[in-house]
Formats: structure tokens, C-alpha cells, sequence
């Protein structure tokens, strides 16, 4: 595996850990450790910036004139790193709403 497919298949990978770690932040939060809560969300935003950075050698790539072919798998792979941009999002209001609630 190489080239495009090995790009998009990081940031698969690297999306989709980002994700999950942004999911377990919230059910650190939900629990009230909200120290855990920040080191997953800290975690999962060094592998959304995989993803990022994946992502930023096609563009780059696509800029200096080499054509980036569009297919399935690359669409998926900027789907997963939309969705995992998404949950990190959320994950910050859940934790601010645990945080809030925990403190009545």
C-alpha cells in the first residue's frame, strides 16, 4: 500500500482514534473525572492533528500541480476526519454541561 491509499487509510486511522477518545472524554466527564475528561480530549486532539496533517500533504500535493484523485476511500477518509472534528466539538459542550452540573 502506498501513495493515496496510504494517506487516506492515516487518517482513517488517526480520525477515527481522535474520535473515540473524544467519546471517552465525554464518559469521563459524565462520571465526574473531569481530569481524565481533559487528558482524552488532549489525546484525541494529537490524533485529530495526525489527521490534519495527513490531510495537509494532499493539499499540498494538489496545490504544487499533482492531481489528487478522487475517489471512495479518500471521500471517506475526509468524512471520518469531518466527523471526528464534529465529536470534538460536542465533547466540549457535554464536558462544560457535566462540569456545570456537577457543581450545583
Amino acid at each position: 500500500m502506498e501513495g493515496l491509499e496510504l494517506t487516506c487509510f492515516e487518517m482513517i486511522a488517526a480520525n477515527g482514534s481522535a474520535r473515540s477518545y473524544f467519546m471517552e472524554a465525554i464518559y469521563a466527564a459524565k462520571a465526574g473525572e473531569f481530569d481524565e475528561s481533559r487528558r482524552l480530549m488532549e489525546e484525541g486532539e494529537k490524533m485529530l492533528a495526525e489527521g490534519h496533517h495527513a490531510h495537509g500533504n494532499l493539499l499540498t500535493q494538489e496545490a504544487s500541480g499533482d492531481k489528487v484523485k478522487v475517489d471512495l476511500l479518500l471521500v471517506h477518509a475526509e468524512d471520518q476526519m469531518m466527523s471526528a472534528e464534529t465529536f470534538k466539538i460536542m465533547a466540549m459542550e457535554f464536558i462544560e454541561i457535566y462540569s456545570r452540573l456537577n457543581n450545583r
